[in-house]
């Protein structure tokens, strides 16, 4: 089964050097998304701002891949400021998972992300139907 391009309208758009999200094996791949607007402004709120606005883009791409937020298994998160930024980010991260079912995770701090954004997530979550 080869792998299948992921795109919509509902979500900020790809680069021309990487896809919103790739389908393979029961699974789709979700690119980093950091808090930004459609034409790529970092949003208003800081790193709970930013941290929203990610996964509501990674909510819209994988809706558009057929899975859910529900359906997150691994996630990796980049963090600019970890030591001051961590706390703030968890408050906005954990409204969208269910707190019984949490995805595993890793949090890194990075010297620098895109646009100078605060934020940045990335994810794999299963197909429900394959």
């Amino acid at each position: 089964m080869p792998k299948e391009v992921v795109y919509t309208l509902d979500a900020v758009p790809p680069l021309k050097t990487f896809s919103q999200a790739i389908i393979s094996k029961g699974f789709v791949y979700v690119s980093g998304n950091i808090g930004c607007t459609k034409d790529f402004q970092i949003v208003e709120g800081g790193v709970q701002g930013q941290t929203v606005a990610a996964l509501e883009s990674i909510r819209s791409i994988l809706h558009a891949a057929g899975s859910g937020l529900q359906h997150v298994v691994k996630a990796n998160v980049y963090l600019t400021n970890l030591t001051a930024d961590f706390s703030e980010m968890n408050r906005a991260y954990m409204a969208f998972f269910d707190e019984q079912a949490m995805p595993a995770r890793t949090c890194i701090g990075v010297a620098s992300l895109p646009l100078g954004a605060s934020v940045e997530i990335e994810c794999v979550a299963e197909l429900p139907d394959a």
